[in-house]
């Protein structure tokens, strides 16, 4: 395939990059390197790269015109909740204004599929765990209102013109090349810089709430099993993409290191997240694939 991934520098973007050009596909990467939540940017200099904002819509046009995508993977994003509740405005311009962006271009270009990159925090604090799709979404920032704004443009896009479309909503993405400092990095990667630095594991709260952690890896996979799928019914379709199980912060971090300080809470977190993933067990045949206790392990011995 021909493939475009927007954001295809960042954590998650590039780790869908490297498996694409690894199975042999033709790969445009375009990214700005915008995001707060990524420390560092990870380019593979076998795509052809390109530093653009997805707000620059003439330039996203002359790309799209150029190389001809098969299929297009968004990711790029304005991510995390407390940057968007800092500059709530850029928040839904880069989510919303720049998903159109996007999706104009995949209707202009004739784009066979596009697959979005949705959150979890569209489920808010009122649904009860399991989370399934189905669920009226509780939106609570600029974040999951932008993020989930856009889940209903690919929708619009699908049904009023076509545009072949899969929509995910993303459980605690952990794995290689995640952010290991700052207040967007993951739990899990914030740990093992901590560890790896002799200090004590800082838990926010009282470390009860729990996580449905997912391993890059398995969402890259279904990215990729989304784009080949043969299967209708999945398009212009929501689906969780998490692992049907979830940890403790606590037990988390006592899979790494018995030296800990709590910490304050933060205020308007989910206490608990779990997804059920049913629909895209059954839709596209995946399933995750990572156990984060056996991949915690891995990273430590290798420490």
């Amino acid at each position: 395939m021909k493939a475009l991934v927007t954001g295809g520098a960042g954590f998650i973007g590039s780790n869908l990059v490297d498996e694409l050009i690894k199975q042999g596909h033709e790969v445009i990467v375009v990214d700005d390197e915008s995001a707060e939540s990524n420390s560092q940017f990870y380019w593979n200099f076998q795509a052809k790269n390109y530093w653009v904002s997805i707000l620059d819509k003439d330039r996203l046009n002359e790309i799209f015109e150029e190389h001809k995508p098969e299929y297009v993977f968004h990711l790029a994003a304005f991510a995390r909740i407390p940057p968007s509740i800092k500059n709530p405005v850029l928040s839904c311009e880069v989510n919303v204004v720049g998903s159109c962006n996007v999706l104009q271009c995949c209707r202009n270009h004739g784009v066979k599929r596009v697959m979005y990159s949705g959150t979890s925090s569209a489920y808010g604090l009122k649904n009860e765990p399991p989370l399934k799709e189905d669920m009226a979404r509780d939106c609570l920032n600029p974040y999951s209102v932008s993020k989930t704004a856009a889940e209903d443009l690919f929708k619009m896009y699908y049904t009023l013109y076509g545009l072949e479309c899969v929509i995910f909503r993303y459980f605690n993405i952990y794995g290689e090349r995640q952010p290991l400092k700052g207040q967007y990095a993951p739990v899990v990667g914030i740990f093992l810089r901590q560890k790896q630095a002799a200090e004590e594991l800082t838990i926010v709260g009282d470390g009860t709430q729990r996580r449905d952690f997912t391993h890059v890896s398995d969402v890259v996979r279904a990215n990729i099993m989304a784009a080949e799928t043969k299967n209708k019914d999945a398009l212009g379709e929501v689906f969780n993409v998490g692992t049907g199980k979830n940890y403790s912060v606590n037990e988390i971090a006592d899979m790494i290191d018995n030296k800990q300080v709590n910490i304050p809470p933060r205020k308007g977190e989910a206490k608990t997240t779990l997804a059920d993933i049913s629909k895209i067990k059954n839709l596209i045949g995946w399933e995750p694939t990572v156990d984060i206790q056996d991949w915690i392990n891995q990273q430590l011995n290798n420490v």
